[in-house]
Formats: structure tokens, C-alpha cells, sequence
């Protein structure tokens, strides 16, 4: 009996320990994303699940990663992709990017249209835009996002399983 009773102790244990590491790595290190709507069409789909790294943000955040946005502005996290890093003047004429004043190329856009805007970006403001410009709510219409909104980058699609692989 007293073998059952130890077995029975062990498992609680290991399960206890299991729910800790998962609990730590979910509110630390990962978190879950589903992408909702097609604002990142063609690189990201409606319904794709994945995961996004906290740690990763933490670094460094560059331009064109693609990170997850916690604005208190929308009810649902936010997938989207850095364009404006703090301190650039970030501006759109005749559908092609300038930062700073120098052409810059978005090799990931397919068939989308950007309207002309100029945006002056402060010491801790990204500008993010979806990849589907045409149907994006993004920092065109929520503004700036700042280093605190932004929870993690790099995004790491799970399912469906046809779609699993890195997306920066």
C-alpha cells in the first residue's frame, strides 16, 4: 500500500511541477496568439494559432518583426508589423515607404495599397501597420503604440498544421 501511496505522491509531483514550468513559460517567456481577421493576409491567415516571444521583445524590437500589440484601445491582442522605430518620421507617398526621408522596400507586401500620411514618431512610439493595408486597423488608426503595448515579437504558427513555421 505504501507503494501506491509513494506512486500516487510522485505523480502529483511531477504534474505539479509541469503545471508550474507551463504556467511560467506562458506568462514569461511565450504567449499564445490566434490571429483574428485578415489585416496580415498574406502572411498570416484568420484562425492560425501560434506563439509569440516575450523574451525576444524584451532584446529588441526591429523593423518589419511582426509582434503582438496589447493596446487598451482594442478588446483583442493585435498582430502586427513594425514599421517606425521611436524617433523616425515615417511617410507614405504614392504607395512607397520613407523613413527619414530614404525609400525603403516591404518585399512582404502583395498587391496592397498604403494612402499618403506623414507620422513624426516620439522617443518610445513603433508605428505597426498589417501586411492587407486595405482592411488594417492599425497605428493609422489607433496611433503610435508604445514599447509597453507591444508584448512579444517573432510569431511561431502551430496550426493549422499546414501553415507551421516562423513568421518574423
Amino acid at each position: 500500500m505504501k507503494k501506491v501511496f509513494r506512486s500516487f505522491i510522485d505523480f502529483l509531483e511531477i504534474m505539479a511541477a509541469a503545471i508550474a514550468i507551463v504556467f511560467l513559460l506562458l506568462n514569461f517567456v511565450l504567449i499564445s496568439v490566434v490571429v483574428t481577421g485578415s489585416s496580415m493576409e498574406p502572411t498570416l491567415w484568420n484562425g492560425e494559432f501560434g506563439l509569440s516571444f516575450i523574451i525576444s521583445r524584451k532584446i529588441n524590437i526591429n523593423r518589419f518583426d511582426i509582434v503582438v500589440i496589447d493596446s487598451s484601445q482594442s478588446d483583442d491582442l493585435l498582430v502586427k508589423r513594425v514599421i517606425g522605430l521611436p524617433g523616425e518620421v515615417i511617410r507614405y507617398e504614392n504607395n512607397q515607404l520613407y523613413i527619414n526621408d530614404e525609400a525603403i522596400e516591404e518585399e512582404y507586401l502583395v498587391d496592397s495599397y498604403t494612402n499618403n500620411f506623414e507620422v513624426f514618431l516620439g522617443d518610445d512610439e513603433y508605428f505597426c501597420l498589417g501586411d492587407n493595408r486595405d482592411v488594417s486597423r492599425d497605428s493609422r488608426y489607433y496611433g503610435p503604440f508604445t514599447s509597453s503595448e507591444i508584448k512579444s515579437s517573432h510569431v511561431l504558427i502551430l496550426y493549422p498544421f499546414s501553415s507551421i513555421g516562423w513568421n518574423k
